[in-house]
């Protein structure tokens, strides 16, 4: 592999460990293989002659963007010198294959987003009259040629990401065409352009992109059946949101925080931080990633909140917009709650995803269900790749000349420029996420004084943070920073110990009838009552295969005694981290972390909730 020389970055991180290897299967895998050039199936349908006869409203386009976002990025943080003339072939290809007007999708002419179509027929999820998915496919493909100018930068890319964005400007402006028109799920999959739009103003400043984002929220807000602010702030649960759909709910509130950085408008953060509640509270698996779809006639729609199945669907798309959401507000407020989200996701629900060898990608998981790895065209393959790109920046972030934050753990390093202190290394060694106890070193180019800001994470009591060789630790509160504000020197240790006992949790799937007497008090029963129990240790979600080799459940009947006598830490035969539940009238059942539960192969199952035995009937 050829490499990009080192000075194109001004911070580096690379990740090790888990995470570390992730990436390089990202990289190696799906990176590597899936687009190549212009030949590749999903960029060979943007040229010009295919393009002209496909009528059939797919959303297969998006690949194209999702790929440019991911390599992008991966090129960047690797100095893969291969995989950036690669991206910078398909990206040419692209640029080339624009037309005049800005068009650069896949449909043909009477297909294309700018012509107006009949009026939406009657549905349940709004869907326009003719089969589009054109809007969101020009939306990736503006995050993607930004995301190349962003690190390789490049006057054409930037050029034909502003064609775009002005070419929708003017359909929704002179050309008289709503945006909820032009996408399903009452607009939703349209109204996802104002992630896009802002980003063009902050890459461009002009004014225009600002107001293409704006004007997609107003039409957004004014359609009854999404009305996306007004409903947040009036307090809607995520699944009142027009249909609910989770994957593109979240890229819109993706959108509105970005809209919030640019514009500083109070009720867009307001409105973010209710779905944020309503999605983190009602909608988020133990593994943090967003699942509905139980008998719902969509399997990536959130559930009535309060609703609950160990069958719940997890769309890895969904997994992705849930890490860009917490993403921009950890940007925003800075908040460590949001890199714990993050955090969690990723070591669960998205690694869980993930096939070691990179390329294979699970469409949905399952908290309790059968690995499946989806095929060729399924969006969740590209968005897992891009969801995995996201991590780096966030691990390490420079807050400003005088302070930095440490928001992911695991082994790996970052360098970074900061003020005084010049550049600054920061070396993570730990066996995080296995183990709570991290070693970070310190290096600095010149002695200075500086914030260290360490995240503690909200399970980890009893947590300490100290630098070696002194007798005073910070203060430590979970959930919270610990802040080191003092002067470094090269060489500089500090010890965090996060204590990592097994944890129980508990799940309830019930239903209670409600309705009024005639003399009009409430009539409440209980119909329908099953308990659950699931294991975590630190941000490790854990899941057994199947019971006994053959069982897809197993009811549970716990001890009496304390959990920490029969929720225990072990190992496998090789050495891997297992927890062990010994219930003393059977042979202990294993739990390994989620991610590899069951083995990391197409067809394994993986069990996280335990059926618990129901109390005696009094």
């Amino acid at each position: 592999m050829s490499r990009i020389p080192a000075s194109a970055a001004a911070i580096a991180v690379h990740l090790d460990g888990l995470l570390g290897d992730a990436l390089d299967a990202n990289l190696a895998g799906r990176l590597s293989r899936f687009i190549v050039d212009e030949h590749s199936p999903a960029i060979a349908i943007f040229a010009p002659e295919l393009r002209a006869q496909n009528r059939e409203g797919d959303w297969y386009g998006e690949h194209a963007g999702k790929w440019m976002v991911a390599a992008a990025k991966a090129a960047a943080r690797s100095g893969d010198a291969d995989l950036l003339a690669r991206l910078r072939r398909v990206a040419d290809f692209l640029v080339a294959s624009q037309e005049a007007d800005g068009y650069l999708g896949t449909y043909a002419p009477e297909r294309r987003f700018m012509r107006k179509q009949l009026p939406k027929p009657i549905s349940w999820d709004g869907a326009p009259s003719v089969r589009t998915w054109d809007i969101w496919t020009h939306a990736y493909l503006i995050l993607g040629l930004l995301e190349i100018n962003r690190h390789f930068p490049e006057a054409r890319y930037l050029e034909a990401a502003r064609r775009i964005g002005d070419l929708c400007a003017r359909t929704l402006g002179e050309g008289g065409i709503d945006i909820t028109e032009l996408g399903n799920h009452h607009g939703m999959s349209a109204t996802v352009l104002m992630d896009p739009a802002t980003e063009l103003y902050f890459a461009t400043g002009e004014r225009r992109y600002l107001e293409l984002a704006t004007t997609v929220l107003e039409q957004a807000d004014r359609h009854p059946q999404l009305a996306l602010l007004s409903r947040a702030l009036a307090g809607a649960d995520a699944a009142e949101i027009a249909t609910g759909k989770a994957y593109q709910l979240a890229w819109n509130l993706v959108g509105l925080a970005k809209l919030h950085r640019a514009t500083g408008i109070p009720d867009y953060r307001e409105a973010i931080e209710r779905l944020w509640r309503s999605i983190r509270e009602q909608h988020l698996t133990l593994g943090g990633g967003p699942w509905g779809g139980v008998a719902h006639r969509s399997r990536e729609v959130f559930n009535a909140p309060g609703a609950f199945s160990p069958h719940g669907y997890v769309e890895t798309c969904s997994t992705l917009a849930w890490i860009q959401l917490n993403r921009e507000l950890l940007a925003i407020d800075g908040d460590p709650r949001y890199a714990e989200e993050i955090e969690r996701s990723a070591y669960n629900d998205l690694l869980g995803a993930q096939a070691p060898n990179g390329e294979d990608w699970c469409y949905y998981v399952y908290p309790n269900g059968r690995r499946v790895h989806t095929t060729y065209w399924r969006c969740c393959k590209s968005s897992g790749a891009m969801a995995l790109e996201e991590l780096p920046a966030i691990a390490y972030a420079r807050i400003d000349e005088a302070a930095i934050a440490v928001n992911l753990y695991g082994p790996g390093r970052a360098e970074i420029e900061l003020g005084a202190a010049g550049r600054v290394r920061l070396e993570q060694a730990t066996g995080y996420p296995f183990e709570g106890d991290v070693r970070l070193r310190v290096g600095v180019e010149r002695e200075a004084r500086f914030a260290l800001k360490l995240r503690v994470p909200s399970w980890a009591e009893g947590a300490t943070v100290r630098v070696y060789g002194e007798t005073a630790s910070a203060a430590v509160e979970q959930g919270a920073y610990a802040v080191l504000d003092r002067v470094w020197r090269d060489g500089d240790v500090v010890s965090l110990h996060f204590p990592m006992a097994p944890r129980s949790h508990r799940a309830i799937n019930r239903n209670v009838q409600e309705s009024r007497a005639p003399d009009g008090s409430p009539v409440r029963q209980e119909v329908l009552h099953f308990e659950y129990l699931g294991i975590s240790r630190g941000p490790l979600v854990y899941a057994s295969g199947l019971i006994d080799g053959f069982k897809t459940e197993e009811t549970l009947r716990l001890p009496s005694t304390p959990e920490e006598n029969w929720l225990l830490p072990a190992q496998d035969r090789d050495g891997e981290p297992t927890i062990e539940l010994r219930l003393g009238y059977r042979s202990p059942l294993v739990f390994a972390p989620y991610y590899r539960a069951g083995g990391r192969v197409d067809g394994a199952w993986r069990l996280t909730w335990m059926s618990l035995a129901p109390e005696p009937t009094p």
